[in-house]
């Protein structure tokens, strides 16, 4: 099996499970208690704060563990619509992940969702225009299905100007990406763990040391009253191990490597088909992540013969209900419906190697031209539903 879904979750590194094995079998102590076991515990969380910390040059007590991505957002996004004048609008990009356009649809203000371009970047003079008369941002880093990286550095000079606070959702970026706080001074930013190789159910949320804040969850008071609930010491444990990694690994070579294998995939899948798009700014995205819509192929069909094959990856559109929808990503991109359906997602991650890259596009390859050949001369992507 060759995994090219890093995108979606990333594989467990050795080191972050035997960091999380001793919390997962002799180490069960309550980190509020007093005794010796759960000081210990309590050492390990603040370790582990330290290292996550690290990998975004954030100071320790910055950082709110949570339960993951989904948690780090809508905490994120409650408080700063508890703390701001509910009669401006919320401003973000229609291309978000649907942790924040959903948490926002929730919340009682109006929600502006900018546009963006061809290429999947977000529409600075819109956001230049809204941002005076609103009541905070949220922006992506990275775009989860194109891997495009947004213009975040100048949405944070723009929000500084407007005086409003600015979220962003690094969840597909950071441990991809090398990304530090002080290059990007946002007031709040979303990690998530196990999209660099740690555990699922641990995330992070960086919090601004000087910035208002309002907790989702309330309770026992843990993490410095701002997230109460008991900490899941093995999970938090094993995303300090995977942050530490992945800082190793991006003052090294990984986002070379890992765009030397896209790279190599994309030239081997584009030049042996026709009708192949390449989605998304090619300049500014993430190193691992490729996004390709065939001509005349059903994602969904594509994605069954590919898991035959033994290649794991993505379809670019949201299966829903048993009805195949086009992303709303895509279609914010101006992608018509029908490329939206035949589009696929490919994420490669420090765990692939270029040994990999050829039998993953010769299976790929293989792929489409069975299903166009199944198509024959008639036009439209090949359905693989019924009715």
């Amino acid at each position: 099996m060759i995994d090219l879904d890093s995108n979606a979750t990333t594989g467990l590194l050795p080191e972050v499970l035997d960091a999380m094995m001793p919390w997962l079998r002799d180490q069960h102590a309550n980190p509020s208690g007093s005794y010796g076991a759960a000081k210990r515990a309590r050492k390990a969380i603040d370790e582990a704060r330290t290292q996550v910390a690290g990998l975004i040059d954030a100071q320790p007590e910055e950082i709110i563990f949570t339960s993951g991505g989904t948690e780090s957002i809508n905490t994120a996004l409650h408080s700063l619509h508890a703390l701001t004048d509910t009669a401006l609008p919320a401003v973000t990009s229609a291309i978000e992940h649907s942790a924040v356009l959903r948490c926002l649809e929730a919340l009682p203000r109006e929600v502006r969702q900018l546009p963006v371009n061809g290429a999947g970047y977000l529409e600075l003079d819109a956001l230049r225009q809204t941002a005076p008369q609103a009541a905070f941002i949220s922006l992506m880093a990275a775009n989860n299905e194109t891997g495009v990286i947004q213009p975040l550095s100048e949405a944070i000079e723009v929000a500084r100007q407007a005086g409003i606070p600015i979220h962003s959702d690094g969840v597909q970026a950071i441990g991809k990406i090398p990304f530090s706080i002080r290059d990007h001074p946002l007031d709040l930013l979303s990690l998530s763990a196990h999209k660099f190789h740690g555990p699922k159910g641990a995330g992070a949320l960086y919090l601004r040391s000087t910035l208002s804040f309002e907790p989702l969850l309330r309770g026992g008071g843990q993490e410095a009253g701002r997230r109460s609930g008991t900490e899941n010491i093995a999970a938090i444990v094993g995303m300090g191990a995977a942050a530490q990694a992945a800082r190793r690994e991006l003052s090294g070579n990984l986002s070379a490597r890992l765009a030397a294998m896209r790279d190599h995939f994309e030239e081997q899948v584009m030049n042996a088909l026709e009708g192949v798009h390449r989605n998304g700014d090619m300049h500014h995205r993430l190193p691992n992540t490729t996004h390709l819509s065939f001509d005349g192929c059903e994602a969904a069909g594509l994605l069954i013969l590919l898991d035959e094959a033994g290649l794991q990856c993505s379809a670019g559109s949201a299966c829903m209900t048993g009805k195949q929808k086009p992303s709303h990503v895509q279609i914010a991109m101006g992608i018509s419906e029908t490329r939206a359906r035949s589009s696929l997602r490919f994420g490669f991650s420090k765990l692939n190697c270029m040994e990999q890259v050829t039998p993953a596009a010769q299976a790929v390859i293989k792929a489409v031209n069975k299903l166009r050949a199944i198509q024959g001369s008639s036009t439209g992507p090949v359905s693989v539903y019924g009715g």
